[in-house]
């Protein structure tokens, strides 16, 4: 009978990763090999690491929303975790199956700090099932209005840290889309949304824009950065956010500005608490 592989007999795995989840998230294939596809694939993966891990020194909960099939947990648990006698990652996803399956890959490693949740990022504010205070919160592509659901149950639990990866970010760009003709007659910045595709790209980076200054609005560093080749997504924007101290003062000031500039005042409860 041919022997497993371990993480020694393939340079590019870390010592003592788990063989078993690498072939579950598809990174190595199914007889323990790398390939040209996967060698990639495992590339992006520590390139991701490497962003969170110096923020999960001292954490004792991480909460992963949006999570799916939960392979940001698994691996944040397999390579950071699994070495210390605490600290837990908790999954939430609003697809039972998923949740589901993500509990029986850990049962099956013997994670045994991992849990998962199958609800919504809004219900989960109020879950009595989540702690009062969480250390990281991470959300990657979180459709939409996820994004900000996150960063207000972040806020919520005095989160030390968030790593974002906003996804689909249309209702800026909609409600752009919608006063388009009001805002061209009344200014010549409006130039810059005229055309569907601008008003869209500008939509989402607006939208990130004003996640920033709310972020720093409530005394988080900011720092933006891309997420080259993640996923092989377009949606690669990196945000890290740490809680500091001081709320940056003119912050939400210079949010409503820009809400204003834009006729985009509706979206005020979502971006200037």
């Amino acid at each position: 009978m041919k022997k497993p592989n371990t993480s020694a007999e393939i340079p590019e795995i870390r010592p003592g990763q788990s063989i078993e989840l690498l072939k579950e998230l598809h990174i190595l294939t199914r007889d323990g090999k790398l390939n040209q596809d996967t060698r990639r694939k495992l590339k992006q993966v520590y390139h991701l690491y490497q962003f969170i891990e110096p923020l999960l020194e001292g954490a004792e909960t991480l909460v992963d929303h949006g999570a799916g099939k939960s392979y940001l947990g698994f691996i944040l648990y397999d390579l950071y975790l699994k070495g210390r006698d605490s600290g837990e990652i908790i999954g939430i996803e609003t697809r039972a199956e998923l949740v589901d399956k993500s509990q029986v890959l850990a049962a099956r490693l013997g994670f045994e700090r991992m849990r998962f949740l199958a609800c919504t990022v809004e219900d989960s504010l109020t879950a009595p099932e989540l702690p009062t205070s969480i250390d990281v919160v991470t959300a990657l592509h979180a459709c939409n209005t996820a994004t900000d659901d996150a960063i207000r149950f972040a806020l919520s639990k005095n989160a030390k840290h968030m790593v974002l990866v906003p996804c689909c970010q249309a209702e800026v760009a909609a409600t752009m889309r919608a006063r388009k003709n009001e805002s061209l007659s009344q200014k010549p910045l409006a130039e810059l949304w005229r055309h569907p595709i601008h008003t869209r790209e500008l939509g989402s980076h607006l939208t990130n824009v004003l996640r920033c200054l709310l972020l720093e609005s409530h005394g988080y560093d900011v720092t933006v950065t891309e997420l080259v080749g993640w996923e092989h997504s377009m949606k690669n924007e990196l945000i890290i956010a740490s809680k500091r101290g001081q709320p940056r003062k003119n912050a939400r000031e210079r949010a409503e500005a820009i809400l204003r500039e834009f006729n985009l005042e509706e979206l005020a409860p979502r971006f200037t608490y």
